[in-house]
């Protein structure tokens, strides 16, 4: 099954999920959505007021700077997949509680494994937690980390912003470092596995002497 099935399965299970309370007051689940061949997953936090409203992340202001983040690069939102460590709307905008974010990680670790993205960009401390719970966003944001088999790339949410205008530079600053933070992270996992198909191919045999490396050997002789 290719990753645009997988995520479709996954989408599917999520639409009628009850594995936690936030089922009772949504309006839609938004399970993500984006390129299922791109090597970027950028996984933010949970789904607001329009999200819920929509069925599609990122579509409110925090979405629209998103964008912007994006287009500064070069990039749209089309060519990354998107999703959320939560998939229905917490009452109140409210931060994810732990149960919540626990009972959906499944959903993500399967989107996760279909993608199998180069990097994946944590919007947010939740979002961070995932893939280093021991980090502070204020110290390791802008700067690809590798967490288990993986490469992160930590920014703040753009939610963060909206509310303290100092950060939307720090933003922008993270956000054009990425596409180098691709790079090395593909040049890394290209070099891994090169080194993987290596370590199992068996050592080539020497050259067997030719009729030309006997006639230099005698002609050296006399």
């Amino acid at each position: 099954m290719g990753a645009e099935a997988l995520l479709s399965a996954v989408a599917d299970e999520v639409s009628g999920c009850t594995r936690c309370p936030l089922h009772v007051g949504r309006t839609q689940t938004v399970p993500g959505e984006g390129n299922p061949l791109s090597d970027v997953l950028m996984v933010g936090e949970g789904p607001g007021v329009r999200e819920d409203a929509t069925g599609r992340p990122f579509v409110g202001p925090a979405g629209q700077l998103l964008d912007e983040l994006l287009q500064s690069i070069g990039w749209a939102r089309e060519q990354v997949f998107i999703a959320n460590v939560v998939k229905c709307r917490p009452p109140g905008n409210r931060d994810p509680e732990p149960e919540e974010i626990s009972a959906c990680r499944p959903y993500l670790d399967r989107q996760e494994a279909a993608l199998d993205p180069a990097v994946t960009v944590t919007l947010g401390r939740h979002s961070l937690r995932r893939y280093l719970p021991d980090a502070r966003i204020g110290e390791v944001h802008g700067r690809l980390r590798r967490s288990g088999g993986r490469f992160v790339f930590p920014m703040y949410h753009p939610a963060a912003a909206l509310h303290q205008s100092s950060l939307r530079e720090t933003l922008f600053a993270d956000m054009r470092g990425l596409p180098a933070a691709l790079l090395a992270a593909r040049e890394a996992i290209a070099a891994e596995r090169t080194e993987s198909v290596q370590a199992i191919l068996p050592d080539p045999a020497p050259p067997a002497p030719t009729a030309e490396s006997d006639d230099a050997e005698q002609m050296t002789l006399f």
